[in-house]
């Protein structure tokens, strides 16, 4: 998951997505989704066990995007793709990306971020 990706890079997903429930204050800077496309090849089912490959890179200083490949029984069963603009949250406008967002992708950029 996106959760245990970050973790693994030292972020908390209160730090990325706000409104968590666990929140207690917005921060400063949201990463809205502005694309979102998923394609799958064959079926997948519930109780599937996949294996989720993130491919994580910056596009600008203010956004990014998540490929993803989807794999079952080590066959591709779909792709993804997630982009995202940083905005200041008091504004709505457009700003560079969170520190800790700019590390997950230079660390991320090191090679793929497999996931359960």
């Amino acid at each position: 998951s996106w959760e245990e990706s970050l973790q693994a890079f030292g972020l908390e997903a209160t730090e990325v997505f706000p409104g968590c429930r666990s929140q207690e204050r917005f921060p400063d800077v949201a990463l809205p989704v502005v694309h979102c496309s998923t394609d799958f090849f064959a079926p997948v089912h519930g109780g599937d066990a996949l294996v989720v490959k993130l491919e994580p890179r910056r596009l600008d200083p203010g956004s990014f995007e998540v490929r993803s490949e989807f794999l079952h029984a080590g066959s591709s069963v779909g792709r993804g793709l997630l982009r995202h603009v940083a905005i200041q949250t008091s504004t709505r406008r457009r700003c560079s990306l969170p520190e800790g967002i700019d590390r997950w992708l230079e660390a991320s950029g090191l090679g793929r971020i497999n996931t359960l």
